[in-house]
């Protein structure tokens, strides 16, 4: 019913900046809220950064002042800008949706399939 397609990973040096994006398409009624999660290799997922209907944002204590996460509606688009990054950012990272497709509650929580960020020197 719905697709994310996430761009924007890549190898990057420490210090160094990227802008993860990610398209939602399909049965869409409105984006009630999207997020950026991440994983690294032997950890458990976790919350980087989340954008509500609303415009408000919560960010991970990790990245707050080096994150940012924005949402273009008419594109029904979510981004996420990474600057100043540190090896421990290096994670794949994930965009998740929560979806209304129509205005009597039906709802969906939708994952895109991934987008590796490394960052090395």
């Amino acid at each position: 019913q719905v697709q994310l397609v996430e761009s924007g990973g890549g190898l990057v040096q420490p210090g160094g900046s990227l802008r993860l994006s990610c398209a939602a398409s399909g049965s869409i009624f409105n984006i009630k809220a999207m997020a950026w999660i991440r994983q690294a290799l032997g950890k458990e997922r976790e919350l980087v950064a989340h954008i509500i209907n609303g415009g408000s944002t919560n960010y991970a204590d990790s990245v707050k002042g080096r994150f940012t996460i924005s949402r273009d509606n008419a594109k029904n688009t979510v981004y996420l800008q990474m600057n100043s990054l540190k090896p421990e950012d290096t994670a794949v990272y994930y965009c998740n949706a929560v979806i209304a497709h129509n205005d009597h509650g039906l709802t969906g929580n939708y994952w895109g399939q991934g987008t590796q960020v490394t960052v090395s020197s």
